[in-house]
C-alpha cells in the first residue's frame, strides 16, 4: 500500500510506504542492444514484466562521472546520445520520461556520509535509457540519475570502500517504490574489444574474472569484491572503474536475507560481461 501525502502540492516522500524493491545490476553493453533482438535484450523486456511497479527508477550510471556526487533534479530529463559511429537509427531515439526531482532531493537528505548536490540539467545517458528502453518501452515512470564521484587525489580516484559506503545510505529509497538499478559492466575492456562480431569469443582471462566475481556474488563476499584487484586477470577485466562501480552500490544494498539471482549471463564482442543480476 503507497500511503502519500501531500504539502503545498509536493509530494512527502517521507511519508510513502511501499513494499520493498528489489536493486538490479544491469550490464549494459553495446548502444547497439537497443536495435538488437537478442537474449540480453529479452532478458530485460521479461525482467521489466516481472518486477513489482516502481513509483520511480534511479540509475547509477556508468556514464555520469562528476567531481563531487550529484543527482539529477531534472523534471524533464533529455535523451542523451552519448555514444557515436553507430547507426542513425540510434540517435533518432528517444525515452521521453518525466524526471523525480523530489526523490532526487529526498536522496539529497537521506545521504549523510558525503554532500550530493542537485544537477539541473543532466538527463538520461544510455547506461540508463538504452536498457530502460526494453524493460520499460513505455517510459510511464519517472527516471533520475546519480552520477559517480570520479575525482582524483594524487592520480587515484576515490576508493572503492567510499562508494560502497556511499550506497549504503540509499536502501531507504526501496522502502519508497524506487527501484534502484546499478547499469555498467563487470568486465569491459574496450581496448580489445572484438568488433567482428557481438559474438566474438569470449578471451579466457575475462571468463575467468566473470566467473569468480560470480562466486563472490553467490557467496556474499562483498569485501573481495570490493579488493577486486587481488583476482585473477583483474587489470584486464576493470581497466578503469567507471563500469564496475555502479555494482558496488548495488552489492552496498544487499541485505542479510536479500536472494541474489542472475537475469542474464554472457560475453558481447568477447571482453564485455553482460552478466545482470537481481537483489531482493
Amino acid at each position: 500500500m503507497v500511503c502519500i501525502s501531500l504539502f503545498r502540492g509536493v509530494t512527502r516522500i517521507e511519508e510513502i510506504n511501499h513494499k520493498k524493491m528489489p536493486v538490479l545490476f544491469v550490464g549494459h553493453g553495446s548502444p547497439m542492444n537497443l536495435i538488437l533482438k537478442n537474449q540480453f535484450t529479452q532478458s530485460l523486456s521479461e525482467l521489466g514484466k516481472k518486477l513489482p511497479g516502481p513509483r520511480a527508477i534511479l540509475v547509477i550510471s556508468a556514464h555520469w562521472l562528476t567531481q563531487g556526487t550529484y543527482v539529477a533534479c531534472t523534471q524533464k530529463p533529455k535523451t542523451i546520445h552519448d555514444f557515436f559511429g553507430f547507426p542513425d537509427e540510434l540517435f533518432e531515439m528517444e525515452y521521453p520520461c518525466q524526471g523525480s526531482p523530489e526523490d532526487a532531493r529526498f536522496l539529497i537528505r537521506s545521504v549523510q556520509k558525503t554532500q550530493v548536490k542537485c544537477n539541473d540539467d543532466w538527463g538520461l545517458d544510455h547506461a540508463s535509457w538504452a536498457i530502460l528502453k526494453h524493460m520499460y518501452p513505455g517510459a510511464d515512470i519517472p527516471v533520475f540519475e546519480m552520477s559517480l564521484d570520479y575525482t582524483f587525489n594524487e592520480w587515484h580516484p576515490k576508493p572503492i570502500q567510499y562508494h560502497y559506503n556511499i550506497a549504503s545510505e540509499l536502501s531507504i529509497l526501496r522502502e519508497k517504490g524506487v527501484l534502484i538499478i546499478g547499469s555498467g559492466n563487470i568486465v569491459h575492456n574496450l581496448g580489445i574489444i572484438d568488433f567482428r562480431t557481438i559474438e566474438s569469443p569470449t578471451y579466457d582471462w575475462a571468463e575467468q574474472f566473470d566467473n569468480m566475481v560470480k562466486i563472490n556474488l553467490l557467496n556474499k563476499d562483498h569485501g573481495a569484491l570490493i579488493d577486486y584487484q587481488k583476482m585473477s586477470g583483474a587489470a584486464l577485466a576493470v581497466p578503469i572503474l567507471d563500469h564496475y562501480l555502479p555494482m558496488i552500490y548495488v552489492l552496498a544494498l544487499q541485505e542479510e536475507n536479500d536472494p541474489l539471482k542472475f537475469t542474464y549471463e554472457g560475453f558481447q564482442y568477447g571482453s564485455i560481461s553482460m552478466r545482470s543480476f537481481q537483489i531482493g
